[in-house]
């Protein structure tokens, strides 16, 4: 952003050099150092602006694009997936104080008996965006089918890892 908004509902970060960039949101399958290294320096950059003209620096995942919203946080350590489909967090940009995030990754969007989500607390993600700390790239649970990177992407919904949550 620019411009430092007129009202805290305006806060948000801007993803800076993702464009013709394909996602950087899978880490190189093989173990060769210089694939590494080149993977950590091509993550997308973003930034965290906040009204009072405060900036986080971090790295973008999920989708890439620019949004606004009030900053509000979550000291949760598990059930991310239930946080980002509650609707009491719509519009908003939530902080995840949990120092690790995507580590089960995101299950099915399985219903249960009643017809109702039995992963989630609704439909859809409802969050503007999301903030936190650590985000792992290889999650691993027997319920998870993507990661939570490809979810936020499907939904048009940006995150940002690499800022202190705390």
């Amino acid at each position: 952003m620019s411009e430092f908004p007129d009202s805290p509902e305006k806060m948000g970060w801007d993803v800076v050099g993702f464009d013709g960039m394909e996602p950087i949101d899978v880490k190189p399958s093989n173990e060769q150092p210089a694939d590494l290294l080149r993977w950590l320096n091509a993550r997308r950059r973003c930034t965290l602006e906040l009204v009072n003209g405060s900036t986080l620096q971090g790295f973008s995942f999920g989708a890439a694009q620019s949004v606004a919203g009030e900053v509000v946080f979550n000291t949760g350590m598990v059930a991310y997936p239930e946080s980002l489909t509650d609707p009491s967090y719509a519009g908003q940009i939530l902080v995840i104080t949990y120092p690790l995030v995507g580590n089960y990754g995101v299950p099915s969007d399985e219903k249960d008996g009643l017809n109702l989500s039995r992963w989630f607390e609704s439909h859809k993600i409802h969050l503007k965006g999301v903030v936190i700390s650590d985000y792992s790239y290889e999650p691993s649970h027997y319920s998870c089918i993507r990661t939570l990177g490809d979810w936020l992407a499907s939904q048009g919904i940006p995150g940002i890892y690499g800022v202190d949550t705390r």
